[in-house]
């Protein structure tokens, strides 16, 4: 199972959220092809509801414990509830440009 699988179904399976996404931005950074170390994760549910944004982050952390313990290098989250999801039209901030590592 690839780390991005494995990080939908934990996500999937732990937050039963309204929306999630997960994207293997790797190929924008400096590593080898085919890398799955850099992801973007957008992700929506009720369990957010009344929590602050270092709480939903700590949430994801905790249950991507394992993979952010040496597979993954970089991980951008989007924690949204149902209404800030909908407010935004379904729209979060695009991930920026690698500035090629040691280049």
């Amino acid at each position: 199972m690839t780390i991005q699988a494995q990080i939908e179904q934990k996500l999937q399976n732990a937050m039963q959220p309204d929306f999630l996404e997960v994207l293997n931005e790797s190929h924008m950074h400096n590593v080898a092809p085919g890398s799955e170390s850099h992801f973007k994760v957008t992700l929506v549910s009720s369990q957010f509801n009344g929590k602050m944004l270092i709480a939903r982050h700590r949430l994801i952390n905790g249950i991507l414990a394992e993979e952010l313990n040496g597979k993954i290098h970089a991980l951008a989250l989007h924690t949204l509830t149902p209404d800030e999801y909908f407010e935004r039209a379904g729209k979060v901030a695009d991930s920026p440009l690698c500035m090629g590592g040691g280049k």
